[in-house]
């Protein structure tokens, strides 16, 4: 698990949070925000699964040289 993933899975937790606050609050400005904070962890934790694919995909390359 790179820090792309642990930050990605971190902001979209936090980001679940404050969606859930602005629901049971009303606050619409802080459920939206919540949602895009979600979507960013989600789209960070996406990269970092992309960089460990290659990660392996380029350590497999050096052990079948």
């Amino acid at each position: 698990m790179n820090k792309d993933q642990v930050r990605g899975a971190a902001n979209e937790a936090v980001g679940e949070a404050k969606k859930q606050v602005g629901k049971l609050t009303g606050d619409t400005s802080r459920e939206v925000g919540g949602t895009a904070q979600e979507i960013k962890g989600k789209v960070q934790e996406k990269v970092g699964d992309v960089k460990e694919s290659a990660r392996e995909a380029d350590k497999g390359d050096v052990d079948s040289r």
